[in-house]
């Protein structure tokens, strides 16, 4: 298969700007892979599908204000910085990507919060990535909270509101995995009302967490899927998580991947006795058609763009022609898509 066989158009009045809310009211179509028959539903159904002992895996990863404006010494121009990924706590280091890029160069500062910081450019990365060193002297996560803003994606069309600190995140972040530019969309479905109504069925739900970095806001650009190289992102599963997943595994119940974040932590920790292990590191696994999984049996994901990685992994769970039959029927259908639209379910 090739990149151009994942391109698909859907109506601007389709893309979601904003949750809808009860979170469990938002539609799912579920797709059956072995019947080929598609149904819809809401995410609230989910509770009547699912047995005592069926283990849900989320994302507990956590969105921070990654989006900061600050403007360049001297010019005073405004400069957008996104930050990506702290290289070192020490010595202040990140790389961010910068807008409008032409502006910016190795050895210039950009200033933040009036004036009272700055971030000094000491190496280009890419077209459009830098890597800064940030003069804030404390904690520089307190000083971002305070003044910076959700890195809500660009097909909203909108500026980031004060709201979207609630929205872009899920209720399973934890602050200990502070660290992440984007939430696990699928993750946005769940209200911790929803969790306890799953739980109290005997529903069990394990925790992984995977860090969603750049490649959220990249397209791949290759033709030929097999030379496409993902971005390394860190993740952890815990023996605590493992045992429970494992425990499912064992008695033969339902793994429900919440998010192609999911799937890919849960694939990558696969043991040929199949089960997962305990395993911290970094992943770089990249799942497309024909990929064959090993221990997701549902998954759970959103409408995602065209040319992703994430519809790659979807198409690889589903089938290319089965997932494009169900995004043709959303669209006649009005499904609302992307990170705040309606959801997939496929088994």
């Amino acid at each position: 298969m090739k990149l151009s066989d994942f391109v698909y158009q859907v109506p601007k009045n389709l893309i979601a700007e904003y949750p809808i809310e009860p979170k469990e009211a938002a539609r799912m179509m579920v797709m059956n892979r072995k019947t080929g028959d598609i149904r819809e539903k809401t995410i609230g159904h989910l509770c009547d599908m699912l047995e005592p002992g069926d283990c849900i895996v989320v994302n507990e990863t956590k969105v921070f204000p990654a989006k900061l404006i600050g403007h360049k010494e001297k010019t005073d121009a405004e400069i957008e910085v996104l930050l990506l990924r702290q290289l070192n706590a020490e010595e202040k280091l990140w790389d961010v990507l910068v807008e409008p890029a032409r502006k910016v160069r190795i050895g210039n500062k950009i200033y933040f919060d009036d004036y009272k910081f700055y971030c000094e450019v000491i190496d280009n990365t890419t077209n459009r990535g830098r890597t800064v060193r940030f003069s804030y002297q404390d904690n520089l996560f307190n000083v971002i909270e305070k003044i910076g803003m959700m890195p809500i994606p660009p097909y909203l069309n909108r500026q980031p509101e004060t709201k979207d600190k609630e929205y872009y995140q899920t209720v399973f972040a934890n602050d200990k995995y502070l660290s992440s530019i984007g939430p696990p969309s699928a993750g946005l479905h769940f209200s911790q009302e929803f969790v306890t109504k799953l739980e109290e069925k005997g529903i069990k739900f394990a925790r992984v967490n995977v860090t969603i970095g750049q490649a959220i806001f990249d397209e791949i650009e290759v033709e030929d899927l097999t030379k496409h190289r993902m971005y390394t992102e860190p993740y952890e599963i815990t023996k605590e998580n493992a045992e429970i997943i494992n425990k499912a595994l064992k008695n033969k119940k339902k793994i429900i991947a919440v998010g192609s974040s999911v799937a890919r932590a849960l694939e990558s920790s696969y043991l040929t006795t199949q089960a997962i292990k305990q395993s911290r590191g970094w992943t770089d696994k990249f799942i497309y058609p024909s990929y064959d999984f090993r221990i997701v049996s549902y998954l759970l994901t959103n409408f995602h763009l065209p040319k992703t990685p994430s519809i790659l992994l979807s198409s690889a769970f589903a089938g290319r022609d089965f997932l494009f039959k169900a995004y043709k029927k959303a669209i006649k259908n009005n499904y609302r898509f992307y990170a705040f639209g309606d959801a997939l379910l496929i088994y």
